[in-house]
């Protein structure tokens, strides 16, 4: 990526005395990192150059029960006889290296990591190159934090790609979004930056940078609702929306990414709980997609089975529920605690114990720790230097820019011209709290900035007001924002939500902004003397259409949680130096949606009951901002490409036996027609995009599938296949190439969770225009 300045140059010295003294801090050693086989120990398990599966059972035969027991939480001790030192399991790196888990420690001489934005606006950007490119910058400051001797483990408990079914849900915030393909896709890209690996291509799955590990196997979209919480919710869940929907994200982080972990969730599935869940762990996850990692429980996950959801009689039951299962490690004591009163019971067996250690021992020797000083191997010479480097810092400014989605601009009352604003308001606590903009998870960031202070660098009168006394707006001073209001040129308000709405453990019993927040915006538009420009800083959607449908509310801006340079991607938004092309990555409710219980997990609408289904695919209702949303700056225009479209011959699957359906239409095993013939059928699908508008500007391009008869059998109303993130200058035409699979694109869930193709046409879309394609052998 081309170097950028981090901060506009009217930006005052302060922001860049901040960002100097963040970096020249950082340049420190600290002490040797914990690793195993130093010399002269000689045993199986130092070998680096036999197989990994082999030296990890060399390891795990030399334990004693005892040890072999120690090992199974996530604060693994030291086995000193072999010169194996402690390791910690739990680090977490959700959109940046941090000090949230036990295995990293930022106390040191390193004190800081970039901090990217909150996961939900970074997918707004549909750019799985950033995706990828986020996860590398991770990966090397988690080595860079490891070979400092300041971590105790380097496996990451990211990213978090469950289905962002639910618009109320707290952590709706940390994944990216509500889309089963954007999900997928981004758990695959990130996953292979972290861990070392291509953008693309073959993985060497003996080679580890840092481990990443894909959370919360599966359907966990709930955290506290209404008194029913994660620990115990039973999420009903049929074949079809498992098959469809909750793990179609799972699998991509597996085969497509490589994830060398997978975390199970608290919540039961079907009357399972999933770290208990054998046909989840390893039928699905081992077996039918060749899983090859460890797989962790999340934090005290096991100890519920028995102590919440009483699934299990006993503590020995639930430790042989996991482990029988293919739990590998538990986050927690439980197993380590009732662990040999298991297998004095007979519950469960050494055997049981070493299938686990294995998974475990392998992961630690992919990432080297078996092979010397980590100083001296492969990733040895990632050093202090390279945490917080400009480059960093300017792709976190990048992520936060290209998030960013325009939801409102009438009268182009963006972008403000620096020339004509001689003062301006900015009004809400947000503006002016730099935590604000993390996000949860987050570490100590390498620069910690607020919107307020960035645009005082682009306007010497600039006035502030919190407005509220928090994001719950419960105390609020209207009238002293109103009269400020009224005395500049232009206001800018900073509304929305925190953590104290909307985190882990915090489900939203509403979709209404907090408080007197409402009446805060709407005194102020009415006060101000040209239309005001509204910024939403919040993880899951609100329901401002009091804000869209009003006429001095000019403009409104989603930013997400934009992370440590997110104060600077909203100014220069704000002031036209950035062009946004975000569009939203979730469906934007009406506040009435919180009629629907959180608890149905349903994700195809029912009309003979009223419930209108779940997230784009299948939502029937009304919206106040679409999935794939989005304004610019510029106009774009798309449009197929015919004669680039090349339609396959389906001569290849003449006489291919159909199969008839409940609802009356005729479809196609993918299964039967076979991966050779599948490759046969892809075709080129090629777009032509132009940028009308007066600026350069970044543009995703998405592709959906629609069905004729859509609903109809369970079928989604409409299906995003495929996108691409392009950037394009003023007036300029280019177009993009998409490989379209019929077999992977073209394809739905029946009731019982087989994926077909239906016979007949196939419309995809892309902005206003259609091509078709007729499935019939």
């Amino acid at each position: 990526m081309g170097r950028r300045a981090l901060f506009p140059l009217h930006a005052p010295l302060l922001l860049l005395a901040l960002a100097a003294a963040a970096a020249s801090s950082l340049v420190a050693f600290a002490s040797d990192p914990p690793f195993s086989c130093g010399a002269p120990f000689g045993a199986m398990f130092c070998n680096p150059k036999l197989p990994i599966d082999q030296r990890a059972d060399d390891l795990v035969s030399r334990l004693t029960l005892e040890e072999k027991i120690s090992q199974l939480g996530d604060q693994s001790p030291a086995i000193d006889r072999l010169g194996v030192p402690a390791y910690k399991w739990w680090s977490e790196a959700l959109h940046g290296v941090s000090n949230a888990g036990r295995g990293i420690h930022l106390d040191g001489p390193l004190r800081a990591a970039t901090s990217f934005p909150q996961v939900i606006l970074t997918a707004a950007s549909f750019n799985p190159h950033l995706w990828y490119r986020i996860g590398q910058v991770i990966g090397t400051e988690a080595r860079a934090v490891y070979n400092n001797g300041q971590a105790e483990g380097l496996t990451f408990w990211a990213p978090n790609i469950n289905v962002f079914r639910d618009p109320r849900w707290g952590r709706g915030q940390e994944t990216p979004g509500e889309d089963p393909t954007v999900t997928g896709k981004y758990a695959a890209v990130f996953v292979r930056g972290v861990q070392g690996y291509g953008l693309a291509g073959a993985i060497n799955s003996t080679d580890l940078e840092a481990s990443a590990c894909c959370k919360h196997f599966t359907a966990y979209d709930l955290e506290n609702w209404k008194g029913v919480t994660r620990y115990v919710f039973d999420a009903k869940v049929t074949a079809q929306d498992l098959a469809d929907t909750y793990n179609p994200p799972f699998r991509s982080c597996v085969e497509d990414g490589g994830a060398s972990g997978i975390m199970c969730s608290y919540n039961r599935v079907n009357g399972v709980p999933t770290c208990a869940d054998y046909n989840l762990l390893s039928k699905t996850a081992r077996g039918d997609w060749r899983f090859y990692g460890y797989i962790t429980s999340d934090c005290d996950a096991v100890s519920i089975i028995h102590d919440a959801q009483g699934y299990a009689k006993t503590a020995e039951d639930a430790v042989a529920d996991v482990l029988k299962a293919g739990m590998d490690v538990n986050c927690g004591s439980y197993v380590q605690q009732h662990g040999l009163s298991a297998v004095q019971q007979g519950k469960i067996t050494e055997q049981d114990i070493n299938r686990a250690l294995h998974n475990l021992f392998a992961v630690r020797m992919r990432l080297g720790l078996f092979n010397g000083n980590p100083k001296y191997n492969r990733y040895g010479n990632i050093g202090p230097d390279q945490v917080c480097t400009q480059e960093h810092q300017n792709l976190a400014l990048e992520a936060a820019q290209d998030g960013i989605v325009l939801l409102k601009n009438d009268a182009n009352a963006l972008p403000l011209s620096k020339s004509k604003v001689s003062s301006i308001a900015v009004i809400g606590h947000n503006a002016n709290d730099a935590t604000r903009l993390l996000g949860n998870y987050f570490g100590p960031p390498c620069i910690s900035v607020t919107p307020l202070q960035v645009l005082q660098g682009y306007v010497k009168d600039t006035r502030f007001l919190a407005g509220c006394n928090s994001a719950a707006c419960n105390v609020s001073s209207i009238g002293e924002a109103a009269q400020l209001a009224s005395s500049v040129d232009f206001v800018v308000l900073f509304m929305g939500l925190d953590q104290d709405q909307e985190r882990e453990e915090v489900d939203r019993l509403e979709l209404s902004l907090p408080g007197m927040q409402e009446n805060l915006i709407n005194s102020v538009a009415n006060a101000a003397k040209k239309p005001v420009i509204l910024v939403l800083l919040c993880g899951g959607p609100v329901d401002v259409t009091f804000a869209k449908y009003n006429p001095k509310i000019g403009a409104i801006l989603w930013a997400g949680y934009p992370g440590e340079a997110g104060g600077i991607a909203i100014a220069q938004v704000l002031f036209g130096e950035h062009n946004p092309g975000g569009r939203l990555p979730v469906t934007w409710y009406p506040k009435e949606f919180t009629s629907v219980p959180m608890t149905d997990m349903r994700m195809r609408a029912d009309p003979s009951t009223g419930y209108p289904g779940r997230t784009y695919r299948f939502y029937r209702g009304k919206t106040v901002y679409k999935f794939g949303y989005g304004l610019s700056y510029s106009k774009y225009s798309h449009h197929f490409v015919a004669n680039g479209t090349k339609l396959p011959s389906l001569s290849s699957i003449n006489g291919l036996k159909a199969m008839a359906t409940a609802a009356g239409t005729v479809s196609y095993d993918v299964e039967e027609i076979g991966s050779e013939t599948c490759d046969k059928l892809k075709f080129p699908a090629v777009v032509r995009v132009q940028n009308h508008g007066p600026m350069d500007g970044r543009h995703p391009v998405l592709l959906f599938l629609r069905w004729p008869n859509a609903t109809d059998g369970g079928r989604p109303a409409s299906q995003l296949i495929a996108f691409r993130s392009m950037h394009l200058k003023s007036m300029q035409t280019a177009h993009v190439e998409f490989e379209v699979s019929p077999c992977k694109h073209f394809i739905r869930a029946t009731e019982d969770g087989k994926k077909v193709i239906d016979h007949g046409s196939h419309f995809m879309m892309v902005g206003d225009d259609e091509f078709e394609m007729s499935f019939t052998p």
